[in-house]
């Protein structure tokens, strides 16, 4: 018997075959979307949250304190990481530079970052690095400067304020995987311990849980990475998914940066991902960059074509320490306006403590 097909007469008429089009368009579209397998929702890094969850908040924030008319957000206000990305994506998209932009520093793309991040790799070999148990959490301290310019208007760099988290080690799922802790004139929930939920759930069951993993990096799990860089690299390329718009080495570099800042894991794996980070195509150095604390370094970048940014790495130029990172909007709608800052961060500690809201004896005050 051979196959029906769509004009056959004898051909079912099943809704949920494709070829079962009508002549209204708001049902085929019902009928095309059904057959649609679901998008899954992409979740961020810890640092990255804490990032996007911040300018969220400013973008709540500012409706509130305001009666001029904005556009009002296309997305349900929840502090989310999967809403939160959609959201900076948007921001990127829609910002416009301020006449106060912080001046351009370009990559130098003359000169690849491999012989750098050689050097950085090497460093980082000599550190002493004490392993974290399951019990502990990763404490790190952080001076931040974020966008407050209202979301489809200019960028407007807010006040600096310290922003410190506790990041859960435990190698189970767990829906809460850290808290957050703001201070500081440009604090948006001052000296409230915030916890960091997770989103997206493990796929055994439906909690919302986030084992240990990419999506949450913990110690245990870093350290059982391969140190050798090309396998490193073709583990990073098939765990990471690109947000939309974004190249595959511009999500492996901007994850990688995440996890070379926000974590503690043995000097071998750092090494690791420097080495493998020098394999991508396209990375540069930048021999001078500057922190959200006002320290000269050298910096490491690669342009992000799809999305129109630009994240720089920043380390110390003699020891070349992980000092912290800026990032850029690299095109305007205006000729001639790019490479305008949007956000930056410094890194003042990291270390490990027995449980959250504690701080290192030895931490900044």
């Amino acid at each position: 018997m051979s196959p029906t097909t769509p004009n056959d007469p004898n051909t079912p008429n099943d809704p949920t075959d494709s070829g079962s089009l009508t002549a209204e368009p708001e049902a085929d579209v019902a009928v095309l979307a059904r057959l649609l397998p679901e998008l899954p929702e992409r979740d961020l890094p810890p640092g990255r949250h804490l990032h996007h969850r911040n300018v969220l908040l400013r973008r709540i924030d500012d409706e509130q304190r305001t009666a001029r008319p904005r556009r009002r957000l296309t997305r349900p206000a929840v502090v989310m990481p999967a809403v939160a990305a959609a959201l900076a994506a948007a921001l990127v998209i829609t910002l416009t530079p301020h006449n106060d932009r912080a001046p351009a520093a370009g990559p130098d793309t003359g000169r690849g970052a491999t012989v750098l991040l050689g050097r950085i790799a090497a460093a980082s070999m000599e550190t002493d690095t004490k392993a974290v148990k399951d019990s502990q959490f990763v404490y790190v301290q952080s001076l931040v400067r974020s966008n407050e310019g209202v979301l489809d208007g200019p960028v407007k760099l807010g006040p600096a304020y310290k922003q410190e988290a506790w990041l859960s080690q435990d190698p189970a799922p767990v829906t809460t995987i850290g808290w957050t802790r703001e201070s500081g004139k440009g604090a948006t929930m001052p000296d409230e311990d915030v916890p960091i939920e997770a989103s997206t759930p493990d796929g055994s069951d439906d909690t919302g849980a986030v084992p240990a993993g990419i999506d949450r990096p913990t110690y245990k799990w870093l350290a059982s990475l391969p140190t050798d860089p090309d396998a490193l690299l073709a583990l990073l390329r098939a765990q990471i998914r690109p947000a939309d718009g974004e190249t595959e080495d511009q999500a492996v570099f901007f994850r990688a940066g995440d996890l070379l800042s926000q974590t503690v894991m043995p000097a071998a794996n750092a090494a690791a991902f420097y080495r493998a980070v020098a394999k991508i195509p396209g990375v540069t150095e930048i021999p001078d960059a500057v922190d959200a604390a006002g320290r000269h370094g050298i910096g490491v970048t690669l342009d992000d074509t799809g999305t129109a940014t630009r994240d720089e790495w920043i380390f110390d130029k003699h020891t070349l320490a992980f000092l912290g990172s800026r990032s850029y909007l690299t095109k305007d709608h205006k000729p001639g306006k790019a490479d305008v800052l949007f956000g930056s961060q410094a890194i003042l500690r990291r270390a490990v403590v027995d449980q959250h809201g504690m701080e290192p004896a030895d931490a900044n005050s």
